[in-house]
């Protein structure tokens, strides 16, 4: 590691965290795939084969950010130390994003929280499409006074900064916490799902709703990239789970990326290539939350900078409800399509199911609390939306209760 980037000391502290645990895929949870850098570890939550099979910047960068990917292990250490790389991202124009959470879980309860300095910043222009990257130095992020007994331990990554993962000290033996003592979610969704402005990458809200449920969360929830590609449903396919979920619409009409002839075929090809690999598993549909202005309005979804003057960058819908005759996709024309593809399938397959996503956030809700840029919610209803989900899905009368 060159001097650039090694890591700063924090000189208001003595460490007393001298022991340093390899950091291996025994002790990460929720990623598919981790690649090796010249600084660490960089946990990916799609395999490289998908990866390599469409070099678009929004997925990877989405992909790369480790939504819902934790550090997991046994220890009674009372000190943990996380030398991490960051990249956070900018762009032009807007408010500065808000620097990325770690959240530390003692045997489930969040039991603090804290932030690492330094790292890179990956700036790009909306209008020109340009990217800059400026490099930055690894910084420590470090939980002191943990109680002095065997606990289980989890570090729950930021999900909105790509994190490489340079070195995990502590003041006590660590060893990995077996698999298997919980049911595995599989859950593949758009930026809702990947986390936008939750308040931490466990209090999204399928992290919020995976606690609630009592099972291991592997979140594909990619901002602005839910757009029923192959590869992630091979993905899908491949990776191992008890319980799949599956939350399709607003991404693909803010990309106005299909009309509702390639559609159909495209669902009925996902869910085919996912039932492929689990073929009995309780799987879920799930249809977009309330979007107010894509319900009866297609795609594109565009900025508007006139509220860039006052910090906050809002969203429009650029398209023409009159185009929904040629085809054009809505979140109205979703829902029912799902309603009727999920209909159709279930009669051959009494494990598929369907929810609309405005149970989970509707009109009332909506009224109550509007988000905040049209588009993404906020903290409170990341915490509103994973409760419901807790309650509907896993809930004694829910498709994956146990």
């Amino acid at each position: 590691m060159d001097d650039q980037h090694a890591p700063v000391p924090d000189p208001s502290a003595a460490t007393t965290a001298s022991l340093t645990t390899p950091l291996t895929a025994e002790l990460l949870r929720g990623a598919l795939d981790l690649e090796r850098t010249e600084h660490g570890l960089l946990p990916h939550r799609l395999p490289a084969r998908a990866r390599a099979q469409y070099a678009d910047g929004q997925l990877a960068m989405a992909q790369a950010q480790p939504s819902g990917v934790r550090l997991v292990f046994r220890t009674r250490a009372t000190v943990v130390e996380l030398d991490a790389l960051r990249t956070k991202m900018a762009y032009v124009g807007a408010p500065p994003r808000p620097d990325g959470v770690y959240d530390l879980l003692v045997d489930g309860r969040l039991a603090a929280r804290a932030g690492v300095t330094g790292g890179n910043v990956r700036t790009v222009d909306m209008t020109t499409g340009s990217v800059e990257t400026r490099p930055g130095p690894v910084g420590t992020v470090r939980f002191g006074d943990l109680p002095d007994r065997p606990k289980d331990v989890e570090i729950w990554l930021p999900y909105n900064e790509l994190t490489e993962l340079v070195a995990l000290r502590t003041d006590a033996p660590v060893e990995p916490v077996p698999h298997g003592s919980r049911p595995v979610w599989l859950h593949h969704g758009s930026s809702v799902s990947h986390g936008s402005d939750a308040d931490s990458p466990s209090t999204t809200w399928p992290a919020l709703a995976a606690s609630l449920g009592g099972v291991d969360l592997v979140n594909l929830g990619f901002g602005g990239s839910a757009l029923l590609d192959p590869f992630v449903a091979r993905a899908m396919r491949d990776t191992p789970a008890d319980l799949i979920s599956l939350k399709i619409g607003i991404n693909l009409v803010n990309h106005d990326l299909m009309r509702l002839r390639a559609f159909t075929p495209a669902v009925h090809g996902f869910l085919d290539t996912i039932r492929e690999g689990h073929p009995t598993a309780p799987l879920l549909v799930v249809s977009s939350v309330l979007c107010p202005i894509h319900e009866g309005t297609p795609g594109p979804t565009v900025p508007d900078f006139s509220t860039l003057a006052e910090g906050r960058l809002r969203f429009r819908a650029a398209g023409d409800p009159a185009e929904r005759a040629a085809g054009k996709l809505t979140l109205n024309v979703i829902r029912e399509e799902l309603v009727r593809i999920v209909k159709q399938r279930s009669a051959e397959d009494p494990n598929l199911h369907y929810l609309d996503g405005r149970e989970l956030y509707g009109e009332a809700d909506s009224a109550e609390l509007p988000l905040p840029d049209q588009l993404h919610p906020d903290a409170a209803t990341h915490h509103r939306m994973g409760g419901r989900f807790a309650e509907r899905v896993f809930g004694p009368a829910g498709p994956f209760s146990r």
